[in-house]
């Protein structure tokens, strides 16, 4: 085992945002990007779980919360876990920026292993160079050096305590969405959604049960002015898993014209993710996206976006027919 290894292993520090994080991630309350920061995300999460336990939703760990909350408080922030050959030996690439050399593409993967590895814990790459500072993990778009060296099958690396990522193979009749759970840390039994509840306001998505019990919530990117969210009560049409993406300029903002129409390829790095849930409401859907740190923080083109890992678990909860309310 090397240095880095034995650093890796014997880092026990206190992280008490990040495991409250990662507590809250497990429940299905997400708090997004787990980095040990106390933001909108977690916040609205915290409020999610207050909400659930009949507790006032004041964002904050008050006496009742952290009371509600202490079954958990032995879940560890992080742990260490080793790389497996099957990660090194896939191909990573940068993206061509242009929609046309997308289209070309076979697939929309991740541009490098640790954006791989942040997805599947739930984080970022600047999370793990930071739970890692003597990994010498290289930062973007920079060469691998002695100093800063490819990661290797079998590295040692500490990552966010992200779980509920138990797969049921059985269960999933798909190989290619079995292999996007797997790769994003997300169990394929989920409870059932029979109401969704998108908040322009708040920026948040309320899952409720058959008996109008709060189940889940998600920060969301709603829209903007100039496509703003259609307030109103529709229904999922469709599920579409790994989908692909038909680029037109003439529904996005700031694309010239001279783009083209394209067909751009399923993937992690696809504009939607790696989930479309169609609404009957032409052009709009609940999806993905390959910028999960800029939930919440940036615009969109009229629909909801979530993280990759949240839109998966959404797709095991939703069917045909689901209720989707969007309300100012």
């Amino acid at each position: 085992m090397t240095s880095r290894d034995d650093h890796a292993a014997k880092d026990d520090l206190a992280r008490p945002e990040m495991q409250l994080q990662v507590v809250l991630d497990r429940l299905g309350f997400s708090p997004g990007v787990v980095d040990g920061k106390t933001g909108l995300s977690t916040t609205n999460a915290l409020r999610g779980f207050q909400e659930a336990r009949g507790l006032k939703p004041t964002g904050e760990r008050d006496a009742a919360t952290k009371a509600a909350l202490g079954e958990w408080d032995k879940i560890p922030a992080t742990r260490v876990v080793t790389v497996p050959a099957s990660y090194v030996e896939t191909s990573f690439a940068p993206l061509p920026d242009k929609a046309g050399d997308q289209s070309k593409l076979a697939t929309m993967g991740y541009e490098s292993l640790l954006e791989k590895l942040a997805e599947r814990f739930h984080t970022t790459p600047d999370v793990l160079r930071g739970l890692n500072p003597e990994a010498g993990l290289a930062a973007p778009d920079a060469p691998e050096t002695a100093a800063a060296p490819a990661i290797a099958a079998g590295t040692k690396l500490r990552v966010p305590n992200v779980g509920s990522d138990h797969i049921v193979a059985a269960n999933v009749d798909n190989a290619d969405w079995l292999a996007t759970l797997s790769s994003l840390g997300v169990g394929s039994d989920q409870p059932k959604a029979d109401r969704i509840e998108v908040s322009k306001k708040a920026g948040t998505m309320k899952i409720f049960g058959a008996d109008e019990k709060l189940i889940a919530l998600f920060t969301v990117t709603t829209g903007s002015a100039h496509d703003p969210l259609p307030i109103g009560k529709w229904k999922v049409r469709g599920v579409g898993r790994n989908p692909d993406y038909a680029f037109d300029p003439a529904l996005l903002r700031g694309v010239a014209a001279s783009e083209g129409k394209h067909r751009l390829p399923p993937g992690p790095n696809n504009p939607v993710g790696v989930v479309w849930i169609d609404l009957n409401k032409e052009h709009y859907g609940l999806h993905g996206t390959p910028e999960p740190q800029n939930i919440g923080r940036t615009e969109s083109n009229g629909c909801v976006r979530l993280t990759n890992w949240d839109a998966a678990r959404l797709a095991q909860m939703v069917s045909v027919g689901t209720k989707v309310d969007f309300v100012a």
